[in-house]
């Protein structure tokens, strides 16, 4: 009796750790959650929204110079039950210099984004270790940043905005060793996330490239294996009311906040109940070899497409090199659109 009432206490921390994110993650993009804290000024709370504003101004620049990430964070007991949900692993292939900047570039997006986010955001899978003198920051949606309580919490997780400055000062202007962590599909990508899937937003993204070159970090191929059978995606049948609906609703999010709308859904509180819960499956994060880029000031087209091709191939030879070991068959393919 002892021993199952550990599993439950178990399986209920898990849980509750998964719980606490996914509020914070699916609303981080949405308008009218980043205006409440300033709604406030039109309440008898107005000064509580001055305070957050002057401290927004006052420290305006922080979050796109590196932010103020804590170790304490980092290492919450918390992060360690949310890695045990799925379980989430970290795996290494090849050894990352602190002599070099590197741009881990991240495949699927998935819905959620949960083995980035265990893996680089915190230290549940044990990255300082696994990669000694290397610190990653991992890049997402510049709107975050303007959330009170919640630009601080994200920030001393080491997560920063994925615009081009913010990344760029992270490769340029704070030594060595560092290693910016981007899911280069994007929420165009979680559309095409499903159970079984391997399809990748890739072949007309080279923004990514673009910067390695740029400032001369070195691209790193990573995959997180199982990240897409997390959830399920539904995508209704063309001429119906219910795909109608969805198709308005992506046009809607797409136009207004430049996100793309999933109709997605996992397990409940209880195992074989209907919810938003990600269903417990493993994601494993394998990272590749660095590719060596040179450094060059601007760049041509020419030269960006001949390093956005090699990208590719090292990305398709460590999917073809692991997919079998993380669940997937020897026929599946890299579909990259």
């Amino acid at each position: 009796m002892a021993f199952f009432s550990r599993l439950n206490l178990q399986e209920g921390l898990q849980t509750l750790s998964v719980l606490q994110w996914i509020p914070v993650y699916i609303f981080l993009g949405a308008i009218p959650i980043l205006l409440i804290p300033y709604f406030l000024l039109f309440s008898k709370f107005w000064s509580l929204a001055v305070l957050s504003l002057a401290w927004l101004a006052y420290d305006w620049n922080t979050h796109s110079q590196g932010g103020r990430r804590s170790a304490w964070v980092r290492n919450w007991t918390l992060w360690n039950y949310f890695r045990n949900y799925f379980p989430v692993k970290l795996v290494k292939t090849h050894d990352l210099s602190p002599k070099h900047n590197y741009i881990i570039a991240n495949h699927p997006h998935g819905v959620l984004s949960f083995g980035v986010f265990i893996n680089f955001a915190t230290e549940a899978t044990g990255i300082a270790r696994i990669f000694p003198s290397i610190t990653p920051f991992v890049g997402t949606l510049e709107g975050v940043f303007w959330i009170p309580i919640v630009r601080e919490y994200v920030m001393s997780m080491g997560v920063c905005p994925v615009s081009r400055s913010a990344l760029k000062y992270l490769l340029t202007q704070k030594g060595s060793g560092n290693a910016v962590v981007i899911v280069v599909g994007g929420a165009a990508e979680a559309l095409l996330c499903q159970p079984g899937a391997s399809t990748l937003f890739l072949k007309q993204r080279k923004g990514f490239v673009k910067l390695a070159l740029k400032t001369g970090a070195y691209l790193v191929p990573s995959y997180s294996f199982g990240e897409n059978e997390v959830f399920n995606q539904e995508t209704f049948p063309e001429g119906t009311w219910l795909r109608l609906l969805q198709k308005t609703f992506q046009d809607t999010f797409k136009k207004i906040l430049g996100l793309n709308f999933c109709t997605f859904h996992g397990r409940g509180l209880t195992h074989g109940s209907w919810g938003f819960l990600p269903f417990n499956r493993p994601i494993t994060t394998v990272v590749g070899e660095p590719l060596p880029i040179p450094r060059i000031k601007r760049p041509n087209q020419k030269t960006v497409d001949k390093y956005h091709a090699l990208y590719i191939s090292a990305l398709r030879k460590l999917f073809d090199q692991h997919k079998v070991e993380y669940g997937l068959p020897e026929t599946q393919e890299l579909t990259i659109i």
